[in-house]
């Protein structure tokens, strides 16, 4: 997403110009969802890239108190993961015009995208789909809106339109204690506005800090069983992907996004969902949830 649409400057009219292009040409090949952020000038972010974890793996951790140590006045040299994202000099420019935008106005340029953006979705085919701040909270000072349930409820009533969704990330919610994720996912999955669900685990270590963790339930704070029975009950088809990994098995390459978990992560998706699918498992009111797990397991 261009800053300058997030920005809300003069410029933005012939960006969403181009987006509403864009999105009508992704129709024209059959792209059924697009996936994008509001975050101000950083995606996610995170304070280390290889948090060496007991099992030999190593994983994308976030710590507050290491970000507030992170000295921006060279650029993003020292942030992992963004460092040739900005030169000093084009950060601070860019830092510069963020200084006036706070969370009301961010919201008021939010609103002006889908505004514009939605009816030409809706008409093309195509399903828009806002993803969470990662983490759920400000970054060096700048507004993030993104990060709950209420959160969610705003952005789906700027325009009340199948076209206007999200993409549910659970690890991004769950970073904060504060929400709760299977709660989230069954109220928006019922509501048929989840279009594309990100299901990656985290453990949270502290008050804002966290590391990412395996996919199954009892690694992390992600309730994975619970989140993929909201989607089943609610009959969710949309495309689900398990996002993030750790980096297992001496793998190397771009740290979160190592081939071997995140293929583990998805056959434990689609054995959960197998399981959720299958007679017993549709019953599964009358088991405990230790009956479940085994029955998903067998």
């Amino acid at each position: 997403m261009p800053e300058d649409i997030k920005l809300g400057t003069l410029h933005r009219d012939v960006l969403i110009d181009n987006w509403c292009e864009s999105l009508r040409q992704v129709a024209r090949v059959g792209v059924p969802v697009v996936c994008y952020n509001f975050m101000p000038v950083f995606d996610w972010t995170r304070t280390q890239l290889a948090m060496p974890m007991p099992d030999g793996s190593t994983a994308l951790a976030y710590d507050d108190v290491a970000l507030s140590k992170v000295n921006l006045a060279r650029g993003t040299g020292d942030l992992p993961g963004w460092s040739t994202a900005y030169t000093a000099e084009e950060l601070n420019m860019l830092l510069a015009k963020w200084k006036s935008v706070g969370i009301s106005q961010l919201w008021d340029n939010l609103a002006y995208f889908p505004e514009r953006v939605v009816p030409v979705a809706a008409e093309s085919g195509v399903k828009l789909a806002i993803h969470p701040d990662d983490p759920p909270w400000p970054v060096f000072g700048l507004p993030r809106i993104i990060t709950s349930a209420n959160a969610l409820r705003k952005l789906l009533s700027l325009v009340d339109s199948p076209a206007n969704g999200l993409t549910f990330c659970t690890g991004s919610m769950a970073a904060s204690a504060d929400n709760d994720v299977p709660a989230m996912v069954r109220e928006f999955s019922s509501r048929g506005r989840i279009h594309f669900m990100h299901c990656r685990n985290i453990k949270r270590t502290a008050i804002r800090q966290f590391h990412e963790a395996p996919h199954p339930t009892r690694f992390g704070d992600v309730n994975m069983l619970a989140v993929l029975t909201a989607l089943c009950s609610a009959n969710y088809l949309g495309p689900v992907r398990p996002d993030h990994g750790r980096m297992i098995w001496g793998e190397t390459g771009q740290p979160g996004y190592g081939l071997h978990d995140r293929a583990l992560g998805a056959m434990y998706l689609q054995g959960l969902w197998e399981g959720l699918q299958s007679p017993v498992a549709q019953n599964y009111s009358t088991f405990s949830m230790q009956t479940l797990l085994t029955t998903v397991a067998t």
